[in-house]
């Protein structure tokens, strides 16, 4: 995500990003918009830096409440009923993509709409960096998008000397701050109100109230000369309709109709999931997204945005461009891996996920998405071989899946990523380790006598030294190592028998 900068020192053509050089925000190297995702750090010292990383707590009770408000995974008759409705829906699309896709591709451009069909993420960027440089374009007001934080589109626009505001308002405040999304429909969701109040002061120039609506009022007065301004309009897609032609955009803000409507040049960027069979699809599909995502039927704005400006209208692009990338997902067609394509991107399974709320959010896994989905989905897209680790940020509570909008077995596909990591890797201690244990563990005797052991050396050895074993230091460096001085002592047992048992302890 670009910080609006074309040059340094050289100010922003972008009057929502003026004043940004005063901006300072300490945020580690794997939260950065400037992060390579071929080059993120490793794994373990990435989440062991999260974890440990001051102020993560806030956002940890954050996501622990928004958890228990939006994901509990118990869905309401007609929540089930939209649910299996929506699950339908998605499996239909797969099993005839490149048919929908075509269907797609031929109803946009009977109504004036340029396709771009590209297969990998450098190529979509390209597409959309062509488009701007043969228009002269210097301004791009850009909506809120994962697919294009996906391909690295901002980033390659700004090489092009391109300024790209974000006019979504949390994808503006992370771009203010120099930060990818935190979260998919949340993108400054680790960001507290005082966060926002320093990051809008220091770019104000002048402090400004902790006062929500203020801040809102200054961002979009700040961004109001821009839509104006911009010389081209991208958007991202959350469906579209394969009979018709007509991309389907959702919003609370607004800011989709202004970047749409506004520029004389629209580009819309989409993965080749986002299409679905029919338009009426959407009555059961935007419900279930708003659902799942913020506990609404609907959102503010629906956008259906159905080609070109056509002469007598006033208002609406004069070109309209929509480049629909693939990055590896066709591959996955006919494999189990093919369930995670059905996933509309509510963000419902990283509320769930308790390791998602632990590291604080998204950043730590170093990808575009993250929680669940993104542990899923990141390894398999184009050549991402960095990310093949990710399924290991899981705790195997299957959360994720019950509270998945459109049924994916995300609790499955992570075991099976796990799986094929493991199959790649060389044995290592590690593994050996593992093995070992399975061992020790495999018989009651052999247990007991490793429990027995456990709680010695948790008497005799401190938790803080216990870590710096070379044994343990590896597994140590990205958890917290638990107390095993009474390992064992405590009987695990059914409710109501000897010892009884937390609740939910057994099942």
């Amino acid at each position: 995500m670009s910080t609006g900068t074309t040059a340094k020192g050289e100010e922003p053509r972008s009057t929502a990003m003026r004043g940004v050089a005063r901006v300072t925000r300490g945020h580690p190297v794997w939260s950065g918009s400037d992060l390579d995702p071929g080059q993120r750090p490793a794994l373990r010292p990435m989440t062991a830096e999260a974890v440990a990383r001051e102020g993560v707590g806030h956002t940890r009770q954050r996501l622990e409440v928004l958890g228990r408000e939006r994901a509990s995974g118990n869905w309401l008759p007609w929540e089930s009923e939209l649910r299996d409705r929506g699950a339908a829906i998605r499996r239909e699309t797969l099993r005839d993509l490149d048919g929908y896709l075509s269907r797609l591709a031929a109803q946009l451009e009977s109504r004036g709409v340029i396709v771009h069909r590209v297969s990998s993420a450098a190529q979509a960027r390209e597409a959309v960096g062509r488009i701007a440089t043969d228009h002269g374009v210097t301004l791009v007001a850009k909506s809120k998008s994962m697919a294009t934080e996906e391909i690295g589109l901002t980033a390659h626009l700004t090489t092009l000397g391109i300024d790209v505001v974000e006019t979504d308002l949390g994808e503006y405040i992370a771009q203010v701050a120099g930060e990818r999304p935190s979260h998919i429909v949340g993108p400054a969701l680790h960001m507290s109100r005082q966060d926002v109040t320093d990051l809008f002061s220091q770019l104000n120039g002048d402090p400004l109230p902790p006062d929500p609506d203020v801040l809102a009022s200054y961002a979009r007065e700040r961004l109001r000369a821009d839509f104006k301004a911009a010389q081209m309009g991208i958007c991202g897609v959350n469906f579209a309709a394969a009979d018709t032609g007509t991309l389907v955009v959702v919003s609370n803000e607004g800011n989709v109709d202004m970047v749409a409507s506004q520029p004389d040049l629209l580009v819309a960027v989409m993965p080749v999931e986002k299409v679905i069979p029919r338009l009426a699809d959407i009555g059961t599909l935007v419900p279930l997204l708003c659902t799942a995502a913020n506990k609404e039927f609907t959102t503010a704005y629906q956008t259906l945005l159905s080609g070109a400006r056509r002469p007598g209208e006033i208002d609406g692009p004069a070109e309209f461009h929509c480049v629909i990338f693939d990055n590896g997902r066709t591959a996955l067609l006919g494999t189990p891996e093919e369930e995670i394509l059905a996933c509309i991107r509510c963000g419902n399974c990283q509320f769930s996920c308790p390791v998602f709320r632990t590291l604080g959010g998204g950043h730590a896994y170093g990808t575009t998405y993250g929680g669940p989905v993104g542990a899923v989905l990141s390894p398999l897209l184009g050549e991402a071989t960095r990310d093949r680790d990710l399924p290991f940020l899981c705790s195997l509570c299957g959360a994720c899946a019950d509270a998945c909008p459109v049924k994916i077995p995300l609790d499955d596909l992570l075991v099976a990523g796990r799986a094929t990591y493991e199959a790649e890797q060389p044995r290592g201690v590690e593994s050996f380790g593992w093995t070992l244990w399975s061992r020790f563990w495999s018989t009651p005797a052999l247990y007991r006598a490793t429990r027995s052991a456990a709680r010695i050396a948790g008497r005799l050895i401190p938790a803080g030294v216990l870590g710096r074993l070379p044994v343990v230091r590896l597994w140590a460096s990205g958890r917290t190592v638990p107390d095993v001085s009474h390992a064992g002592d405590r009987p695990r047992g059914r409710s109501g028998s000897s010892g009884g048992s937390p609740e939910g302890e057994d099942r």
